[in-house]
């Protein structure tokens, strides 16, 4: 009798996180989970490792099937630990989040939901990273079922291309129905900072980032339209960052 699939979950928003949690439930049907998050909030991480203090994963839950732990690392340091030291086999799948707020365009530079899927790509691990457009601590995710498990199930079934995940982004709630599912490019947008100067008790200087987003992408296949349109928005991600297109250009 074949196995269930084991299936490796993180995410960046911490182990209490909500999206997490619904991302659990929407999970065990498909097979045996692990799940390996950090006890803060890691959010804007991206693919950064610890490496000047000792990770310290805690067992917190287990049952046949299900195995919880809570960590003090990044969410790439949770896949790290999940591939080499805490699961007895490498996992099926890794899947992410669900975060609170939109991984579309440039933000998947910064994010540490994303990170956690291409650090499995990188041993050829299919991921899934999910992401819903609403920020908000309390954010509903009692819609994304559906879209949830059809692409979960696509992985699971078909697999992906060695050193390829995928960046998945759903609309926030409304009352406007998700129209569906799209396949798209990563949108050309970015954010405009702009740091608060100020000065504590102490004379200190200090900042905070602050900004806004800005997309000049006008195009009609990105990201960011496609959750404007009300559509899933899924992106293949790649770990290859060469320019190809670049290479036979490029003379010294």
């Amino acid at each position: 009798m074949d196995k269930r699939p084991l299936i490796l979950i993180t995410n960046d928003d911490s182990i209490n996180a909500k999206g997490l949690r619904k991302l659990i439930g929407l999970m065990r049907p498909f097979g045996d989970i692990v799940v390996i998050a950090s006890e803060q909030v890691m959010s804007g991480m991206s693919h950064a490792v610890t490496i000047k203090s000792p990770l310290m994963p805690r067992l917190v839950h287990s049952e046949a099937g299900y195995i919880e732990y809570v960590t003090n690392g990044t969410p790439v340091d949770n896949v790290k630990l999940g591939k080499h030291t805490l699961l007895e086999r490498k996992p099926d799948l890794i899947v992410s989040g669900i975060n609170h707020g939109s991984n579309a365009a440039i933000n998947i530079i910064y994010s540490g939901t994303v990170a956690a899927v291409l650090e499995g790509a990188i041993d050829g691990i299919p991921g899934i990273g999910f992401s819903i457009d609403d920020y908000s601590h309390n954010a509903d995710f009692n819609f994304v079922d559906k879209f949830v498990n059809i692409i979960t199930k696509k992985v699971l079934d078909e697999g992906l291309p060695s050193g390829i995940c995928l960046n998945v982004n759903i609309p926030k709630n409304s009352k406007d129905k998700i129209k569906g599912i799209k396949v798209v490019r990563q949108a050309k947008a970015r954010w405009v900072e702009e740091f608060e100067k100020r000065i504590d008790p102490f004379g200190r200087t200090y900042y905070w980032i602050g900004g806004a987003f800005e997309n000049g992408d006008d195009r009609a296949d990105t990201d960011e339209k496609t959750l404007k349109d009300n559509y899933v928005a899924v992106v293949p991600v790649q770990i290859d960052f060469t320019a190809h297109a670049f290479v036979e250009k490029l003379k010294f």
